[in-house]
């Protein structure tokens, strides 16, 4: 931790495009979409023009009352403008509190009144669809980002308001409030100050230093709700480095995106990585100048890193993988090469940053953890957050008095030190061993499958859900061959992708999952279209669980 501490001044989110515009200023950002506080500005503008449109936002908010210290809710349609409005909110000294586009109205809500009667900045679309109406008792004052409503101060007509210098605050004050994933029960909020960010920021360019020496035109597809874009964001613009940002990650329009403009870096989700794999047969190459793909959140499986490094044509191409929660930030790192095989343990996430963070992996049982007896993994870091706001109790649970964060997955540790992560502690299937490895086998023997999740059915037994590519039915002779060298498991029952629960990270909600199969199973909610699959031996049931929009609910969705 102490390379984490050393002059540790706080990442100042506030300035952060001020101070790499002094830097680069004629330095790219690049959209795919238009901003909704600035449709003007184009799908192509400067790092010099995005701090000028920072520093009026920032304005417009001291105009409309937000003051030092207050708490801002950010809570609107989904793109990049979100990470550019907690910038201006940080730059006048107040702690944006970003709440995913995906998170349902009333959660949203709930949220608010946690913040104790913030400001609530929003826009019109999401006033009149999602949040109920007593979302204007529950803030202070409700900001509009867009769009008008009558009982709200629209930051449009704001415009020209006289500028007002960036506000400072120390180091260790609270600085963004993020929320956790929610996959079982209503998300907390995280609280990050300042120290905390930056301690999050060092391990991260110290990982990239050595790895990018030159200048590289970086592709991001990250949750603009999450406290990791900040930190991506920061080693880029410090860099120099051209900025690509999507807020879609549809394959055909990344595709076409990124043959145009060749990135050298990717980061993304785990699971946008997997939907880019169509990407490595495009005759254009857009993944052909990749240098570095780069992914948190989860561990990833290795057919995506197999088949994206061999789509790269880079002399020697890496696949960095950071294994982390949103309360500690990253806490273990491995890069991968084209060495690796569809066999190799996809359940290696790699080792703690020397001097900065600390792993262990304690006995749930008293007995040494192993493979076959994971144990609960713990993280000690100064990337920490210091609360959940208004859950002081919750957050004292989950750290010890030394330091030590259980991060709520099972693993163990080998003896050169390499982390295995085996099972999140929820979705832990007594006496199967681990999902993520059957899923991770399962990935490398079917070609077909977009996505597989094993669950815990109703009777305990292992069930997996499985999404084909373009939904085609799912070959049981090859699921067969592929379960083969499996535990034993239920029939597979067959999704739709886009039906899949799923968080602002687009991880897989599990419990979630399982409610709704359940559910689906009995007619409980919603309605259910079931089809057998022409030809399987057996119940493999295309299962389609709906809710009264069409579409699988989601409520909660990590920051």
């Amino acid at each position: 931790m102490l390379l984490q501490r050393i002059g540790n001044r706080g990442i100042r989110l506030g300035t952060l495009f001020e101070r790499a515009a002094s830097r680069h200023p004629a330095n790219v950002v690049i959209l795919d979409h238009d901003l909704d506080i600035a449709p003007e500005l184009g799908r192509r503008t400067t790092v010099a023009e995005v701090a000028d449109l920072i520093d009026d936002f920032a304005s417009r908010l001291w105009a409309a009352k937000v003051r030092p210290g207050k708490r801002v809710v950010v809570y609107k349609s989904d793109g990049f403008d979100i990470t550019l409005l907690s910038c201006a909110i940080a730059r006048i000294g107040a702690v944006p509190v970003l709440l995913s586009p995906k998170l349902d109205g009333a959660t949203a809500a709930e949220l608010v009144r946690r913040t104790e009667r913030p400001f609530l900045l929003t826009d019109a679309t999401k006033l009149e669809k999602e949040l109920p109406a007593e979302v204007f008792d529950l803030a202070g004052t409700v900001l509009l980002a867009s769009g008008s409503h009558e009982r709200a101060t629209e930051l449009a007509g704001l415009a020209g308001v006289a500028r007002v210098p960036a506000v400072t605050m120390p180091p260790e004050h609270p600085t963004l409030i993020t929320h956790t994933s929610g996959t079982t029960g209503t998300p907390k909020l995280a609280v990050h100050t300042g120290r905390t960010l930056q301690a999050r920021y060092r391990p991260q360019v110290s990982a990239i230093a050595p790895l990018i020496r030159g200048r590289e035109t970086i592709a991001m597809h990250v949750s603009f709700v999450h406290s990791r874009l900040f930190t991506a964001l920061a080693i880029s613009l410090f860099r120099g480095f051209p900025i690509i940002v999507l807020a879609d990650p549809d394959p055909k329009q990344a595709a076409d995106l990124f043959a145009r403009l060749k990135p050298g870096i990717l980061e993304a989700h785990p699971n946008s990585f997997m939907e880019w794999e169509e990407l490595a047969d495009d005759p254009r190459g857009p993944l052909s100048n990749v240098k570095l793909f780069s992914s948190t959140f989860d561990a990833i499986h290795p057919r995506t890193v197999h088949t994206l490094l061999r789509a790269t044509k880079r002399r020697a191409p890496l696949f960095g993988q950071l294994y982390g929660q949103s309360e500690v930030g990253p806490a273990v790192v491995r890069a991968f090469t084209r060495r690796r095989s569809l066999e190799d343990d996809g359940r290696c996430v790699g080792r703690p940053f020397p001097g900065m963070t600390d792993v262990r992996v304690v006995s749930r049982d008293g007995k040494e953890p192993s493979p076959e007896n994971p144990g609960y993994i713990e993280v000690r870091s100064d990337g920490r957050i210091v609360t959940y706001l208004g859950e002081q109790e919750r957050y004292d649970q989950q750290v010890s008095a030394d330091g030590w964060w259980r991060m709520g997955d099972v693993g163990y540790r080998t003896k050169w030190g390499c982390v295995h992560l085996l099972d999140r502690e929820v979705d832990l299937i007594e006496g199967f061993g681990s999902t993520l490895a059957a899923e991770d086998t399962l990935f490398g023997k079917l070609a077909e499958l977009a996505e597989v999740i094993i669950i815990p059915g109703a009777d305990g037994r292992a069930v997996p859900v499985v999404c084909t590519k373009d939904d085609r039915p799912l070959d049981p002779a090859a699921w067969k061959t592929a379960t083969a060298t499996l535990p034993p498991m239920a029939e597979p029952v067959q999704w739709r992708l886009g039906e899949l629960p799923q968080t602002a990270t687009t991880k897989i909600k599990r419990l979630e999952l399982a409610r709704l199969l359940a559910a689906g199973t009995t007619g409980a909610t919603g309605a259910t279209d079931a089809t057998r699959v022409p030809g399987t031996a057996g119940a493999i049931d295309a299962t389609r669980v709906t809710g009264t929009n069409g579409s699988a609910p989601a409520a909660g969705a990590q920051a």
